[in-house]
């Protein structure tokens, strides 16, 4: 098993691409800041991008220094699949990505 750590923004970005085959075991989402923020997560084929389509979690609220944590849903990710988040406000979240190769 391995993890993933990265700063979340509020543009879509990349928390974590799968190099072969993967599956992501759990996905963190911390709030760090003094107010609460929004998160939206999506699981997004190679060559895709973040969009309607592949959203997971739409606006969700994360409240003042608590997490978000999916860790029910599995996903099986191929190669260069990968997982994009965004928030409502800059310097307030960070995203751990546990996974393993499979």
């Amino acid at each position: 098993m391995s993890i993933r750590n990265a700063n979340v923004t509020t543009v879509a970005s990349q928390i974590y691409t799968s190099t072969g085959n993967s599956a992501v075991l759990t996905i963190h989402l911390c709030n760090y800041s003094g107010s609460a923020v929004t998160a939206n997560v999506f699981v997004v084929p190679n060559g895709s991008t973040a969009n309607l389509l592949n959203i997971i979690y739409a606006n969700t609220t994360i409240t003042s220094q608590n997490t978000l944590i999916t860790s029910t849903e599995k996903f099986i990710l191929g190669n260069g699949d990968s997982v994009y988040a965004n928030v409502s406000a800059n310097v307030s979240v960070a995203a751990t990505i546990s996974y393993v190769g499979i």
